[in-house]
């Protein structure tokens, strides 16, 4: 049997999807090819949940339907939540709820005490997932992302995976453990990740400060060399980066990971747990984009240890680190795939 992904959608899915889009609901997103080249939609409205740390603005396709299976799609970094704009309404149309929210730094997403550490490590990233499904009573979750959303979706899956009904994350897993934070790199590796290095300094840090929308633009193009993002949707992820703290998140992610600023003192037994890697054991769905220079593509074999539940594996051709951007369709299905994994008997 073929796996979903290599399927093409079904005609009654076709159906759905036309119905759902002529809907006349803006946070609703147009399929690439049928809009023009500078016209990008946005998820709107957006919504707002507290947690005992946060007040998290986030988008609901369906606020009044508490019966419907949930994912919850987490963006990365330099991007915003619209990043999911072509991957909702597929998923809509098969009947899911998804919730996206703007992850801590980003889009009107705020600390809800100045005194709170700006800290964007792992743990509190995962962390934060959880407090928001608890802030919504969510009990179960698809956890889905790329990138720093990658991070959020594996920590939350594999600290409660009773919350979680599966897992989609590109680059597969990227839980650290500190002990390993300066193994020994290739130089072609380290080359990749350069900005990791940058964002340690005070140059970094002022750098990021003075132009993250040309940072975005930047990175959007190393990272993803064969994309041809355009103004329009730059534009629409802009106002993401304006947040107050969002400079401050952006480069803790890094010196964090990299041991130069520590965690916050309120996770440190969350990222204790982290430090054993511990393993994912719900049904996932792995995705290596083959244009992505910082994670190269693989055949999933070399993070197979940390998988204890069923996975499936894919390279997404033609495509860079932002999956469900630039090839939603895949992404949207990788999500049903994951959610039949999880269906199936043991």
């Amino acid at each position: 049997m073929r796996s979903p992904l290599s399927l093409l959608v079904s005609p009654i899915r076709d159906i759905l999807f036309l119905a759902l889009l002529s809907l006349p609901c803006a946070s609703m997103a147009l399929d690439p090819g049928t809009r023009g080249a500078d016209s990008v939609l946005t998820l709107t409205p957006i919504r707002y949940a507290n947690t005992s740390t946060l007040s998290i603005a986030y988008y609901d396709s369906a606020p009044s339907d508490p019966a419907a299976p949930v994912a919850i799609l987490i963006h990365g970094f330099p991007y915003s939540i619209d990043t999911y704009v072509d991957v909702v309404p597929r998923l809509a149309a098969e009947g899911y709820r998804l919730i996206v929210p703007y992850l801590r730094g980003y889009g009107t997403t705020s600390f809800l005490s100045p005194t709170t550490p700006r800290s964007a490590e792992q743990a509190a990233l995962g962390k934060d997932i959880i407090d928001l499904m608890d802030a919504l009573s969510i009990d179960k979750a698809i956890f889905a992302g790329y990138d720093w959303g990658s991070v959020a979706a594996n920590v939350a899956a594999a600290l409660w995976p009773d919350r979680c009904t599966g897992m989609v994350a590109a680059n597969s897993y990227l839980i650290q453990s500190r002990q390993a934070a300066w193994a020994i790199a290739p130089p072609a590796s380290l080359a990749t990740r350069w900005y990791f290095y940058v964002f340690l300094t005070p140059q970094g840090y002022s750098a990021l400060a003075s132009d993250a929308r040309g940072w975005a633009a930047t990175l959007w193009s190393k990272n993803s060399p064969q994309w041809n993002w355009t103004q329009a949707q730059l534009d629409a992820a802009a106002p993401a980066f304006r947040n107050p703290d969002y400079v401050d998140i952006a480069t803790n992610f890094y010196r964090n990971r990299l041991l130069y600023a520590p965690g916050d003192p309120a996770y440190a037994d969350l990222a204790g747990q982290l430090d054993s890697l511990p393993v994912i054991q719900v049904p996932s769905v792995t995705l290596d984009p083959d244009q992505a220079p910082v994670f190269p593509a693989t055949n999933g074999s070399s993070t197979a240890q940390h998988f204890a539940g069923p996975r499936v594996h894919h390279v997404v051709q033609g495509c860079g680190e932002n999956i469900p951007l630039q090839k939603p369709q895949v992404f949207a299905e990788a999500i049903l795939e994951v959610a039949a994994l999880g269906r199936r008997p043991c």
